[in-house]
C-alpha cells in the first residue's frame, strides 16, 4: 500500500494534465489554423504598382469610409509621406484573387525620414532605451497601416447581416474559409515581421490599442509597452519588439503559420533592395 501511495504522490498533478491538454489543443488548433491559412490566403510583397494600388485601395476603405480616421479622397486611394519608403504586404484570397488584408513596414533610409510615431506621437514614447531616436535610421521600422476588409472580418455568426455592412456571402466563403479569417491579422503582422527579419532590421515600433497588443501575446507577438496610453485615432501606445524577442516569444503552433508565411513570401523578399 506504502508502495502504491508513493507511486500515486508522483503522478503529475491535475493542473500540470489541464495545462498539456489545453496546451496540446492550443497547438493542434494553431497548426489547423496554419493549413487553412495556406490553403485558401496567400501573402505577396506589393512589388508592382497595380498591388500598390489595392494596397491604397484597401486603406481607403477602412480608414477612410469605413472609419472615418482620414479625409476621402477623390480617386478612392489612401496614401500619405512615409509610403515612398516603405515595404507593402497584402493577403491575397487565392480562389477569387480578392485581396484580404495589407500592411506596410515603414522603413527609414535616410536621417530626415521619420516614422510615422514620430512625427504624430512625440513624447508619447517615455522609455529612454527604446525609442528611435537612439538608433541607426537603417536599422528601424514601424509596422503601421494594418487594414482588413470589413467582408473578411465577418464572422459565421453575423452572416445574416446584410450586404452593406460587410457581411460575407454564404456562397463566395466556405465554412473552412470563414475558420480562418479571424486569423488575417495575424497573419499580417507575421507577414511583416518576416519582411523585418530578411531586411536585417533590428528595431521594431507600433502604435496600437493595448486590446490589440493583448490579443497578440495568445499567439506569442509579445510588444514591449514603452510608453502610456494615448489619444491617437482612439486609445493607443508605442510598443517594441526586436526579431529576438519575436522569434523566442511565438507559440510552438504559430511558428508553423509564421514558417509557412515565409515560404510564401520567399521569392519577393529575394527582390526587396
Amino acid at each position: 500500500m506504502g508502495k502504491l501511495k508513493r507511486k500515486i504522490i508522483h503522478l503529475p498533478g491535475i493542473n500540470y494534465l489541464i495545462r498539456k491538454v489545453v496546451s496540446y489543443k492550443a497547438s493542434r488548433e494553431a497548426n489547423e489554423i496554419a493549413h487553412h491559412f495556406d490553403e485558401y490566403l496567400k501573402p505577396l510583397i506589393a512589388h508592382e504598382q497595380h498591388l500598390r494600388d489595392e494596397v491604397h485601395k484597401i486603406r481607403h476603405n477602412v480608414y477612410c469610409e469605413e472609419l472615418a480616421f482620414e479625409p476621402s479622397r477623390p480617386d478612392g486611394m489612401e496614401q500619405d509621406d512615409f509610403d515612398p519608403f516603405s515595404i507593402f504586404c497584402v493577403i491575397e484570397h487565392k480562389a477569387s484573387h480578392h485581396y484580404a488584408g495589407c500592411v506596410r513596414v515603414v522603413a527609414p533610409q535616410t536621417p530626415d525620414q521619420q516614422l510615422p510615431l514620430e512625427k504624430f506621437c512625440q513624447g508619447a514614447i517615455t522609455d529612454p532605451h527604446l525609442n528611435p531616436a537612439n538608433f541607426d535610421r537603417t536599422k528601424i521600422c514601424e509596422i503601421s497601416r494594418l487594414a482588413v476588409p470589413a467582408a473578411f472580418r465577418r464572422r459565421n455568426a453575423d452572416k445574416f447581416a446584410g450586404a452593406e455592412t460587410g457581411a460575407v456571402n454564404e456562397e463566395t466563403y466556405s465554412e473552412k474559409e470563414l475558420r480562418c479569417f479571424p486569423f488575417i491579422a495575424i497573419g499580417l503582422y507575421l507577414s511583416a515581421a518576416s519582411i523585418v527579419i530578411n531586411r536585417d532590421i533590428e528595431h521594431c515600433f507600433v502604435m496600437m490599442e493595448p486590446r490589440l497588443a493583448r490579443s497578440m501575446r495568445f499567439v506569442g507577438i509579445k510588444f514591449k509597452q514603452i510608453g502610456p496610453t494615448v489619444e491617437y485615432h482612439g486609445k493607443r501606445a508605442p510598443y517594441y519588439i526586436n526579431p529576438i524577442l519575436f522569434l523566442r516569444n511565438l507559440s510552438p503552433g504559430f511558428k508553423v503559420l509564421h514558417l509557412n508565411l515565409e515560404k510564401g513570401l520567399a521569392k519577393d523578399v529575394r527582390h526587396l533592395e
